[in-house]
C-alpha cells in the first residue's frame, strides 16, 4: 500500500514477477478490497502463486514514527514484517515511509546480537561491471566509530553472500585518500577498520572518494546515513539527467536522429547500465529478518527490481549467513544510549 502510487505500482510489478520467476509466491498485504480490485483490474484475481493478507490501516508517507508503532498496530506495514517473524514469508518489501519501515522493523524482529541499529545498503553500477556496494543510506545520520565499524562488517558479510566474493574489499568515504583526511569519527573508522585488516578479520582498503564509488576500488563502500543518502540521491539525479540529456540532444534534428539510429544499440546498452531503476531494492540490514525497502517514487518496473533483491536473497539463505557470520565478527560495541529514531 505504501510509495507514492500505492497498489497501481507495487500489483503489476508482483505480478510481472511472479510471472518470470516460477519459484516465487507472493503475499500481497493490505486492503483486501482495494488489493483485489488492482488485481481484477490486472486480470490476475485468480493467480495461484498470487495471495492476498488483509490489514485495516496503511502508514501514510508523512505519518510520524510513533503513530506508525502505537496507532497503526494493523497496518500493511507492520502485518508483513510480522509475517516475516512469524515464518509466514522469506522477506518483506515494501515502498512505504522509510523511518516508519525501520523502525516497526526494528521493533518487531529486534536486531541481531552485537548490532546497535540496522543500516540501509544498496548498490550502484561501477566501471568494471559489477555493482558497488554502499551503507548506510539515510537510516542513521549521526553515527559514531563503533557503528561505522559494525556497518563495514555487515556489508562485508553481505557482499560475500550476494557476490560470492571470499574476503570483498571494504573503503572508507572520505574527503581524501590520505589517513590525515577527514572528521574525527571517520579517523577513528579508519583505526579499528585497519586493525581488523591486519587481524585478517576484514580486508580494508582504506580511505576512498566520491570517484571510487564508479571506478569499483572497493566491493564496499561505508558512510554515515546522512552522507550516504545525499551520495545516492545526487547519483540518482545524475543518472536521470544523462538519460534526458541524450533523448534531447539526439532528437535535435535529422542528423543526431541519424547517429541515435546507428548507435542505438550501445545507447541502449548505456541506458540500461546507468539507469537508476535497476538498482532499486536496500536492504535493512541488521535485523532479525529480510526486510527490503523501494524507492517511494518507484514505477513498476523499478519496484519490481526491489522484489528481485529480496527474492534473491531469501534464495541465497542471505539471513542465515548474516546471523553465522556477523556473531563471528562483529565486535561487541561500548554501552550508550542508541535510542535515537532512524531518519526517513
Amino acid at each position: 500500500m505504501g510509495g507514492d502510487h500505492g497498489p497501481s505500482v507495487t500489483i503489476p510489478a508482483a505480478l510481472s514477477f511472479v510471472n518470470r520467476e516460477p519459484q516465487a509466491h507472493l503475499v500481497l498485504v493490505g486492503l483486501e478490497d482495494v488489493v483485489r480490485a488492482e488485481l481484477k483490474k490486472c486480470k490476475a484475481d485468480k493467480h495461484p502463486r498470487l495471495s492476498v493478507v488483509h490489514a485495516s490501516e496503511v502508514v501514510a508517507m508523512d505519518d510520524p514514527i510513533e503513530i506508525a508503532l502505537r496507532k497503526k498496530k494493523d497496518s500493511s506495514m507492520r502485518v508483513a514484517i510480522e509475517m516475516v517473524k512469524d515464518g509466514k514469508a522469506h522477506a518483506c518489501v515494501s515502498a512505504g515511509n522509510t523511518g516508519a519501515l525501520m523502525a516497526v522493523s526494528r521493533y518487531v524482529l529486534k536486531t541481531m546480537a552485537g548490532v546497535d541499529r540496522p543500516a540501509i545498503c544498496s548498490i550502484v553500477p561501477n566501471q568494471k561491471g559489477g555493482p558497488t556496494y554502499m551503507l548506510d543510506l539515510g537510516a542513521n545520520v549521526d553515527c559514531e566509530p563503533h557503528h561505522l565499524h559494525q556497518f563495514a562488517v555487515m556489508g562485508s558479510v553481505l557482499v560475500s553472500a550476494m557476490e560470492r566474493i571470499e574476503r570483498p574489499t571494504i573503503g572508507l568515504l572520505n574527503v581524501g585518500t590520505e589517513e590525515i583526511k577527514g572528521n574525527e569519527a571517520v579517523k577513528a573508522t579508519a583505526k579499528l577498520l585497519r586493525a581488523d585488516h591486519e587481524r585478517g578479520v576484514l580486508n580494508f582498503y582504506g580511505n576512498v572518494e566520491g570517484n571510487d564509488i564508479f571506478k569499483g576500488t572497493t566491493d564496499l563502500v561505508v558512510c554515515d546515513g546522512f552522507v550516504g543518502n545525499v551520495t545516492l540521491k545526487a547519483i540518482e539525479g545524475m543518472g536521470r539527467f544523462i538519460k534526458s540529456s541524450l533523448n534531447t540532444e539526439f532528437r535535435r534534428n535529422g542528423f543526431t536522429l541519424l547517429a541515435a539510429l546507428f548507435g542505438r544499440s550501445a545507447l541502449k546498452r548505456f541506458g540500461n547500465l546507468v539507469n537508476p531503476s535497476r538498482y532499486n531494492g536496500a536492504s535493512l540490514l541488521g535485523l532479525r529478518g529480510l526486510v527490503f525497502k523501494s524507492h517511494g517514487g518507484a514505477d513498476a518496473y523499478s519496484y519490481e527490481w526491489a522484489i528481485k533483491r529480496a527474492f534473491d536473497a531469501a534464495t541465497y539463505n542471505l539471513q542465515d549467513q548474516l546471523s553465522t557470520m556477523i556473531g563471528e565478527l562483529m565486535p561487541r560495541s561500548p554501552d550508550i544510549d542508541v535510542t535515537g529514531s532512524p531518519t526517513q
